[in-house]
């Protein structure tokens, strides 16, 4: 798991700090930063001239050391400093003392059309929007299109959430030390990075310890553990029952989430419809249950069956009073349970009566987008920020979905998912994702294992398709997902 870990910013200090507590020198972990961005420099680009732009802090030190191992291997350099290179202090000045060239002032015309520029302005640490010398030539590297080398981050980006503080760079490359940041998959700093390249500049494994991250890139490596395994004495009642709430019109978005939780291992799946759409949901996916359900007492009923151990209401059901009862009625039965789309938008204007009956309930999750998000809560901050205030909130697990979806527990436990294709744009796929989640939690997977799985198991599915996806499609491509999950599970590294 810690392999996964994400640092903050005032975190990745502390790993810092402490690693020059058990006794290794600022300027060792300084020169190895400066090492690991060279040495990526040099693996993606042949010999060529480089400009190198040095800020007033450590971040400036980095690129004072970058710009003396290039030109030691024979690369034309220019450096470029904001401010006097006398104001430096600490190690970013005992490694400006050791640069033998010249430094010149940071103005646009030091740049030129075949330049590589390495961005060591002030990397995750500025607070502030680039202003003055330095917005100038942020602006002028990304007016002349230039390959752009960003160290730890593009500066202006905010390392915690990926704002982007006015302008930054769009970097071909940035490299990062130790561990990424959340900055580093947020969107929309995370469109500017390029490839992301972590280097191991000599911090202790186990400062992690000390730090205790909260958040993580998700990734098998979290939930690999958890998740569901086959065995030869399994039949599909060992498998889960996953009950779907499905509403009278939108007929085809609960069919999609039954047939998602029985492709991710649901040994059964059973589609609760109104008396008046049964024909609708029997005449298609054969594999799929369908029980007419016409008021609170028929879905009581349902839910009174153990053998159906896990919920899911939402896609297709409506905004309405049944809807809303069959919520309540879901999360009183203390079965785990998934609640998407209009299950979220029919307490849009009462979401504390959502709350009050999820503290009674059993593992809740919520699968907002960002509308039925804002809706819900009134909240302000960076995702992952206000992922987790949603769950501490709701006393929910929340999966806010996205191209950088955020998934968070009420203890603070947050992962961060990437690798989800804008293919994904297509209608249903939500449906989908909902139907992944309660499938493995019918197989009884942990909640926030069960989230992050299914997500991630989503993006790759969608990948996996390539051009021209559509819903329909995710739950087919999941089998050669699952086949090379499991593969890799049986030959760890």
């Amino acid at each position: 798991m810690m392999k996964n870990a994400l640092l903050s910013v005032q975190q990745m200090t502390s790993a810092d700090n402490a690693a020059i507590a058990v006794g290794i020198p600022g300027m060792v972990l300084m020169e190895a930063a400066g090492l690991g961005v060279t040495e990526d420099i040099t693996r993606r680009w042949q010999l060529r001239p480089v400009v190198v732009l040095c800020g007033p802090g450590n971040n400036g030190g980095d690129g004072f050391v970058v710009a003396r191992l290039l030109a030691d291997a024979g690369w034309p350099v220019r450096l470029a400093s904001l401010g006097e290179i006398e104001n430096l202090k600490g190690d970013a000045a005992a490694n400006a003392e050791l640069w033998q060239g010249a430094v010149l002032p940071l103005e646009p015309s030091i740049l030129s059309k075949d330049a590589l520029v390495v961005d060591a302005l002030f990397g995750a640490g500025l607070t502030r929007p680039l202003e003055g010398r330095a917005k100038d030539i942020v602006e002028a590297i990304n007016s002349l299109d230039l390959d752009c080398v960003g160290v730890d981050v593009p500066s202006g980006v905010d390392g915690d959430s990926g704002e982007i503080m006015g302008t930054a760079p769009k970097c071909s490359l940035t490299v990062t030390f130790f561990r990424r940041k959340p900055g580093h998959m947020l969107l929309p700093g995370r469109d500017l990075m390029g490839e992301v390249v972590v280097v191991d500049i000599g911090i202790p494994e186990d400062v992690l310890l000390q730090i205790n991250p909260q958040t993580f890139s998700n990734g098998p490596d979290l939930w690999i553990r958890d998740y569901p395994q086959a065995s030869s004495v399994d039949n599909k009642y060992s498998h889960g029952h996953a009950l779907i709430v499905g509403g009278g019109e939108m007929t085809g978005a609960a069919r999609l989430a039954a047939t998602a939780a029985r492709r991710i291992g649901a040994g059964l799946a059973t589609i609760a419809v109104p008396s008046a759409a049964f024909d609708a949901y029997a005449a298609g996916d054969p594999g799929n249950i369908i029980n007419r359900i016409d008021d609170e007492e028929a879905f009581l009923e349902l839910l009174s069956d153990r053998r159906k151990n896990a919920v899911l209401v939402g896609p297709g059901c409506g905004v309405n009073g049944r809807t809303r009862m069959l919520v309540l009625a879901a999360l009183q039965s203390g079965k785990p349970t998934v609640l998407d789309a209009d299950a979220l938008s029919v307490f849009a204007n009462d979401p504390d009566t959502l709350f009050s009956a999820i503290s009674g309930a059993g593992p809740v999750l919520l699968t907002p987008h960002d509308g039925e998000f804002a809706r819900l809560f009134n909240l302000e901050d960076n995702k992952v920020n206000l992922t987790r205030e949603a769950a501490a909130v709701s006393g929910a697990a929340v999966l806010l979905k996205g191209a950088d979806t955020v998934i968070a527990m009420p203890d603070g436990r947050a992962v961060i998912n990437e690798g989800a294709p804008p293919t994904l744009a297509t209608a249903g796929s939500g449906d989908v994702l909902a139907g992944f989640a309660v499938g493995l939690l019918a197989q009884g997977m942990d909640i926030f294992n069960a989230a992050s799985a299914a997500c991630w198991l989503h993006g790759r599915a969608a990948t996996s398709f390539g051009p021209g996806l559509i819903a329909e499609d995710l739950a087919k491509s999941l089998s050669g997902v699952l086949r090379a999950l499991e593969i890799d599970a049986n030959n760890p590294p």
